[in-house]
């Protein structure tokens, strides 16, 4: 796995040496853009049109436009005197209870993992974290931009410190500008008790395992068979059915929930007996 970001985590007057790795890769199937008559994969340029000349990358520089055709030109030394120290400090400047924080705000996910000088003093962190229950807000410098993150203590997938970066609060949009959410509702008492049984009958311990992309894998088997025939059948969308009736529909849905946990019910039962 290759390290993303390399520096320390500061913790009071204790510097911890880490590098930091992406925790999730970016799934899915990726396309190339194709000519459609000799489908070649299709190039781009970076082209100047005032000066109608192809520009190399040393050429290209970073520019702020704060009027139409009006740009500040910013360069690596100037985001650096920004940066300061940060930018290579993850600097721990409080700690919360994990439910203060809103998903909402949660991006990126990444794995920290101490230098063979901070082992100590990473564990260290890490069990303080878990038996405090809360989780560290830090701030630091990732792609040359200061992030918020958290940082936590996390068991998943052995005991190691994971950092979520966070959107800035000014960047979180307000609920106010959808339609409906705020608007007064009357819900039926009845039609509640059987939306909360329904909730309770589907209600389990989460093992991501269980869950897999299956419209990836439905386009790989057709990409494959495409390989080898000239004209395969496109595979139908799903078919979505118009809800009528909001109390049928949740009675049917409590149905389908219970006749699903029958075969899990019986394959218990056998275990037991065997």
């Amino acid at each position: 796995m290759h390290a993303m970001w390399r520096g320390s985590v500061s913790f009071g007057l204790v510097n911890i040496p880490v590098r930091l790795y992406k925790a999730t890769e970016t799934g899915g199937i990726h396309f190339r853009q194709l000519h459609r008559t000799c489908r070649t994969p299709i190039s781009y340029r970076k082209f100047c049109p005032r000066c109608q000349a192809e520009v190399s990358q040393d050429e290209i520089v970073r520019g702020f436009e704060y009027a139409k055709g009006e740009f500040v030109v910013v360069e690596d030394d100037d985001l650096a005197a920004f940066q300061g120290r940060r930018g290579e400090t993850i600097d721990l400047v409080q700690f919360a209870d994990a439910g203060e924080i809103d998903p909402v705000m949660f991006q990126g996910a990444y794995y920290l993992a101490p230098e063979a000088s901070g082992k100590k003093a990473y564990r260290l962190l890490w069990q303080a974290l878990r038996a405090s229950g809360r989780v560290g807000v830090a701030r630091m410098t990732l792609r040359s931009a200061e992030s918020l993150v958290l940082v936590r203590a996390s068991e998943a997938d052995g005991n190691v410190l994971v950092v979520h970066t966070l959107a800035w609060p000014e960047d979180v949009r307000s609920t106010g500008e959808l339609p409906y959410v705020r608007e007064a509702v009357e819900i039926d008492a009845n039609e509640l008790e059987v939306a909360e049984t329904l909730i309770r009958q589907l209600t389990k311990p989460f093992v991501p395992n269980e869950y897999r992309d299956e419209s990836r894998a439905r386009l790989e088997a057709w990409i494959a068979e495409r390989r080898g025939e000239a004209g395969t059948e496109r595979p139908g969308a799903p078919s979505s059915g118009e809800v009528v009736d909001l109390m049928e529909a949740l009675k049917k849905s409590l149905q389908l929930a219970k006749q699903a946990e029958k075969p899990q019910e019986s394959k218990r039962k056998k275990r037991k007996t065997s």
